[in-house]
């Protein structure tokens, strides 16, 4: 059986990803802290954060699996230099580790945030702007990107740019269940313009299936991870809405434009397969999971 070594598998994708591949291959998990995990795959305690050792890893592995990001990610400048440890400086010592125990494949989560905004989908050939007005984060993902690829003659390099995850589970700080909180509450959402932005948020299955399927190529590649369907806010609220049995409160803000984020699905769809859960099935099953804790 192959072995994949994986970080992030507490986060709300390395979860599911977890749960797809642990028949199919022999996981070793790099965790912070032990906790109430499966009990058939290995764990090694690591904080990507502070010193660690690549000793304590597997002598061989199939794939390496980098899903960990900071949870410190909106905290700048305070915790910059947690977020540069875990997003840039530990995928350098990964990929040397990759290399070292010539492994196949490098899977690396990135963001869809890194384009910026625009009007059309965005595509993976598109150039992007290194710009201060980036964001300390996005521009961490970006720097572990471009150093990733320089790592394409020893492995294949999977650079995932996902839009928008979403789903049971999920730290409550995150957009998706910032909106369901405010429908519930009787909050207003904001609306830049009379629909807000749009954008193709994707349930956690269908990234954690696309991360699972990026094993199989035989190459590298840059690809979006995002879901089936382009909503706006204001529909994204009024789904929430319909699920919930209330009617959403919404504040327009016609002075302002919207700043669109889509990502154009084409590459994923071909080499991955299509994301195949809709926004409403993804919702309930999220709002599901909410009201049964």
């Amino acid at each position: 059986m192959k072995k994949c070594l994986i970080t992030g598998v507490t986060g709300l994708i390395g979860q599911q990803v977890v749960t797809l591949l642990k028949k199919k291959r022999e996981i070793y998990a790099l965790v912070r802290k032990p906790m109430d995990l499966p009990s058939d795959i290995h764990y090694i305690r690591c904080d990507l954060a502070q010193e660690w050792n690549a000793e304590l890893f597997p002598e061989k592995v199939d794939a390496v699996i980098h899903l960990a990001q900071s949870e410190y990610f909106r905290e700048f400048p305070t915790r910059t230099e947690h977020v540069f440890k875990v997003n840039v400086a530990s995928t350098l010592r990964l990929l040397e580790y990759a290399r070292k125990v010539e492994a196949r494949t490098f899977i690396l989560a990135s963001s869809g945030g890194i384009y910026g905004h625009g009007d059309k989908g965005f595509t993976e050939d598109r150039p992007i702007e290194a710009k201060g007005d980036l964001g300390f984060y996005l521009c961490t993902k970006l720097c572990a990107e471009v150093m990733s690829e320089n790592y394409s003659s020893f492995m294949n390099i999977l650079i995932l740019r996902f839009f928008f995850v979403y789903g049971p589970g999920q730290r409550t700080t995150m957009l998706i269940p910032r909106l369901v909180k405010a429908v519930k509450d009787g909050r207003s959402i904001i609306l830049h313009g009379r629909e807000g932005v749009k954008i193709n948020p994707t349930y956690v299955m269908d990234a954690a299936s696309a991360v699972c399927r990026s094993l199989e190529l035989p190459e590298s590649h840059k690809i979006n991870v995002a879901g089936p369907e382009v909503l706006s806010l204001r529909q994204i609220g009024q789904e929430i809405g319909e699920v919930l049995n209330r009617e959403p409160v919404f504040e327009v803000q016609e002075n302002m434009k919207p700043h669109h984020l889509v990502g154009n699905i084409k590459k994923m769809t071909h080499f991955l397969g299509p994301a195949t859960v809709r926004f409403r099935e993804g919702i309930t099953k999220y709002i599901e999971e909410q009201n049964d804790r």
